[in-house]
């Protein structure tokens, strides 16, 4: 098949990684894939997914609202590409009404499949329910997203699936741990280490992190923690690590380039937003690279993540419980090795990119078969 994927990120964002992980599947299994980005994401976008094995790409302008210029470009292009391609996904607003304008415009229309990577709830305005009645299929990345769409009958069941995961099952594996990684993160001395990896933000669950830290030394149980990642919020969690008196054990490690090595150097890995985030990509990367995980029952966590088997679930916001099972999986070395071969087995059968490209062919032959 061949295959456009069309994407608007500025940045390199979940819905980005979704998109370049799935086209460089397809590739693998023998498809024509053409990535098409946002004209001017050469550092941020077009060189990552490049360097992630993306052969062809191809950028537009995609530019914001609405712009007669740049939109009558784009729409001039998609109509000449559409001749040489049997179908189009999109994953953002903007491509996803180009395409089906361009669809209108030429006299060979293509499936057009829009990939949903976010909890916010489509509005069923007449806008987006003359859009949605033209796109051929609609893949969220949780079924709490699907469920949205068919509350505002904007889509039928059949039209409408969850493909929740897409780790790269390759980079993220289980390794030998490199103590230098590992020392780094403030986890030597043979001192257990907590890891959590998230930008910085309020929804993203820091300060309970902080909170139930302080309840486990006051247990007398001083793991080292360490919070990678950056964010806006960053100077208020390190002063709440302050208030608490927990300088000496909690790192703050800033944007680590080889996640997967990170996550090895970790005992375990903490999962904490308050609320739904979407595809959850962390959650499947920790899991594959084979790191027992503690989740809060968000988004996608609940659907696919059997508390005790995968990984230890506790509720959103609870700094008690998170403290308890923290406590628990330290002490028990054989449930946390349980854990990672358990969530490692389920990634590799269900949640890979390879098994999200593979649903994603057989839905794309089924349209065209159609």
């Amino acid at each position: 098949m061949r295959i456009l994927q069309l994407m608007s990120c500025r940045g390199w964002s979940s819905d980005a990684y979704w998109a370049v992980r799935v086209s460089r599947e397809l590739e693998r299994r023998g498809h024509e894939v053409t990535l098409g980005c946002r004209r001017g994401t050469e550092v941020p976008v077009i060189d990552r997914a490049r360097a992630e094995g993306i052969h062809r790409v191809d950028n537009f302008h995609f530019a914001g609202g609405f712009c007669p210029r740049a939109d009558v470009s784009d729409l001039r292009r998609l109509v000449a590409t559409l001749a040489r391609t049997d179908v189009v996904h999109v994953h953002r607003g903007k491509e996803h009404l180009l395409a089906v304008a361009a669809n209108r415009l030429t006299p060979s229309p293509r499936p057009v499949v829009r990939t949903r990577h976010i909890v916010q709830a489509v509005r069923p305005h007449a806008g987006n329910v003359w859009l949605y009645r033209r796109t051929a299929l609609v893949v969220t990345v949780t079924a709490a997203i699907r469920g949205q769409y068919l509350a505002a009958n904007l889509v039928g069941a059949e039209r409408t699936i969850a493909l929740p995961g897409g780790a790269d099952t390759e980079a993220y594996r289980p390794l030998v741990r490199d103590e230098t990684v590992r020392t780094q993160l403030g986890g030597g001395e043979g001192r257990a280490l907590v890891g959590m990896i998230s930008g910085f933000r309020a929804m993203k669950g820091h300060g309970i992190v902080v909170d139930a830290v302080g309840r486990l030394a006051a247990r007398g149980l001083r793991p080292a923690v360490a919070l990678v990642g950056r964010g806006g919020v960053e100077p208020v969690v390190r002063e709440a690590v302050r208030r608490a008196g927990l300088e000496g054990q909690v790192t703050f490690a800033g944007f680590m380039t080889d996640l997967a090595a990170t996550m090895a150097a970790f005992d375990l890995a903490l999962y904490v937003p308050l609320e739904s985030d979407g595809m959850s990509r962390v959650v499947f990367e920790t899991l594959a690279a084979g790191c027992p995980l503690i989740a809060t029952r968000v988004g996608v966590v609940p659907e696919v993540l059997t508390d005790g088997e995968h990984a230890l679930l506790v509720p959103a916001g609870d700094a008690a419980a998170l403290a308890t099972a923290v406590g628990r999986l330290l002490a028990d070395p054989p449930l946390r090795r349980r854990l990672g071969e358990a969530g490692r087995r389920l990634v590799v059968e269900r949640y890979s990119g390879a098994r999200v490209a593979e649903a994603l062919e057989r839905q794309y032959a089924r349209l065209l078969g159609a």
